[in-house]
């Protein structure tokens, strides 16, 4: 098979006379991406069964005292409080391929059939400026964490196929929509909570102001461990009102040099961070708090970014490499993760 052009000058770039650092690239386009962090540090595998994952959300007490004397009639209860709500999982896969004489020019020689297994040539690191085959696979891990990020910001409408992510049970208007088969019209306690256009204000400290009034909001139904993200825009405002009224310490007031602002947190919950996934959304005046305690990247068993050696076409020296996973994002409650945008 004749190599493309693209594949030419991908062997041109990496054999140039003149390296800077022998061996390495230095990728100038790789963003942040604290909310897959935080989800990959948070998941938990499932068996596969029927197709949905499920948990089942209790929204009312039903039982009740009675008080009662002498030989009044007494009533029972029989509780049947539970609400099932069901989020199918998905499958993703990301493949790639390379040719054998890509790996010759970079001094690399296929083992096996299907490429499972390559050798190093001996002095590979006097013709070797670039690792062809490791820039190959770095790019494809950057594409999955790339499109898993993307794919966990967004709400599913993009494909049917996709696992719905954050704005899917993080809204901006909480009263509409169903939600793991649980409509949030009727009932409430299936919400997040929504604050939007806030005027920020140095001198009033509007949003200052209205992130402390949400920690009740949040705290009223359970101790939530928040994983704040926000966009540039709302961190710009939010340092803002923070710095407008001076920082003290027990050193004095504004002392020292820096002119930095440190982290900020809210009332012990959570610490404010910049996403820069929010910014390249068109969102860089939102800031989302998630309870991360009540959400859960779910992979199935052995499906969590299982690794595929297909077989190669027997006319073409061509070698093939994917990446699968199934499994989806669960939420058991809501009202504890919250959404806020700036005016």
């Amino acid at each position: 098979m004749a190599l493309t052009q693209a594949v030419i000058d991908n062997i041109a770039n990496a054999a140039i006379d003149y390296a800077w650092e022998k061996g390495k690239t230095f990728a100038q386009h790789i963003m942040a991406k604290p909310l897959l962090d935080a989800f990959m540090n948070n998941k938990k595998t499932f068996p596969g069964g029927k197709g949905a994952i499920t948990v089942r959300p209790i929204f009312q007490t039903q039982s009740s005292i009675q008080f009662f004397n002498s030989d009044d009639t007494l009533t029972f209860t029989n509780p049947t409080p539970i609400k099932v709500a069901s989020y199918n999982w998905k499958m993703l896969h990301l493949g790639l391929t390379m040719t054998t004489d890509e790996l010759l020019h970079d001094g690399i020689s296929v083992v096996d059939t299907n490429g499972a297994q390559t050798s190093e040539h001996s002095s590979r690191e006097v013709t070797m400026l670039a690792n062809i085959l490791q820039t190959k696979l770095d790019d494809a891990a950057e594409g999955w964490a790339a499109g898993f990020n993307d794919m966990l910001w967004k709400d599913g409408s993009q494909s049917a196929k996709a696992v719905p992510g954050i704005s899917y049970f993080i809204t901006e208007d909480p009263t509409v929509g169903i939600v793991g088969g649980i409509d949030r019209a009727t009932q409430p306690l299936w919400r997040n909570v929504a604050q939007l256009a806030i005027a920020s204000d140095p001198t009033t400290q509007a949003l200052t102001v209205a992130l402390r009034k949400t920690v009740r909001l949040l705290t009223k139904y359970g101790t939530p461990k928040l994983k704040i993200l926000c966009g540039s825009t709302f961190m710009d405002a939010l340092e803002l009102e923070y710095a407008a009224k001076g920082v003290y310490t027990q050193t004095g007031f504004g002392s020292g040099g820096d002119i930095g602002v440190g982290k900020l947190s809210l009332n012990g919950i959570g610490t404010f961070e910049y996403d820069p996934t929010l910014d390249a959304a068109g969102k860089a005046k939102y800031c989302y708090m998630i309870d991360m305690s009540k959400f859960k990247l779910m992979p199935i068993e052995g499906e969590d970014m299982k690794k595929h050696y297909p077989s190669r076409p027997f006319d073409k020296m061509v070698i093939y490499r994917s990446w699968t996973w199934a499994g989806g994002l669960a939420a058991k409650q809501l009202n504890t993760s919250a959404v806020f945008t700036i005016a």
